[in-house]
């Protein structure tokens, strides 16, 4: 018997933690139940004890893995993309090459762990196309960090692929939220990120989150 996954997530319209595991997950091709947890309102105590319900952590995205009579929970977005990696190698989600596999963990991580100026400033709003705000000179540098990172990328790996690192893999899912923070507001990129962007923008999984995410934003969730 199969494992069976169930992802709880946040508000898909702005949770951006939620969206990287989501297309790990959907790069896997394994089947998974959603649970959506509207995440306006995280002080509120109800909230608050649904989001208890699934996560010791307090937080979303939680992954459970129910299999051989025992429930695994999994918190932490990197930590989601990288048990699905162990558990499904034929999915790829890491470079097989050495190198490149130890390069995109950087870029993983470093996405994981950095860019606070460009989270606060260019919060995620999936299905919404807003004016680009007055950026501060440290969000300045962090979105030319991104870019510069995407295009050495693109230019060693892209062409085996079209993604950060050739095929599709676990980098390009934490990059995810940024692609669409960058095509909300607007914000310029050169030929080469431009056109990962609108790869990232097209792929079935990304679609389906913004689907959900006009959804939500129609009937006043986000």
């Amino acid at each position: 018997m199969s494992a069976r996954y169930t992802l709880v997530v946040g508000t898909k319209d702005w949770s951006s933690w939620s969206l990287r595991p989501y297309l790990a997950l959907r790069a896997t091709g394994a089947p998974f139940e959603e649970i959506v947890i509207q995440l306006r309102h995280t002080d509120s105590p109800s909230t608050k004890e649904e989001i208890r319900k699934h996560s010791p952590a307090g937080r979303v995205p939680v992954l459970k893995i129910e299999e051989n009579g025992k429930t695994t929970t999994i918190w932490d977005s990197l930590a989601i993309c990288e048990t699905l990696a162990e558990r499904h190698p034929e999915a790829k989600l890491w470079p097989e090459d050495a190198s490149a596999r130890a390069n995109a963990r950087s870029y993983a991580a470093e996405m994981h762990s950095g860019f606070p100026d460009v989270r606060e400033q260019l919060t995620m709003d999936f299905a919404r196309r807003l004016p680009t705000p007055a950026l501060r000179d440290a969000t300045n540098q962090q979105i030319a960090r991104i870019l510069s990172s995407w295009e050495y990328a693109l230019a060693e790996h892209g062409a085996k692929g079209g993604f950060l690192f050739g095929g599709f893999s676990i980098a390009d899912c934490m990059y995810g939220p940024v692609v669409s923070r960058f095509m909300t507001y607007g914000i310029e990129m050169p030929e080469a990120s431009r056109g990962y962007a609108k790869r990232m923008m097209a792929l079935p999984a990304m679609r389906d989150w913004g689907a959900a995410s006009k959804a939500e934003v129609d009937a006043g969730k986000a």
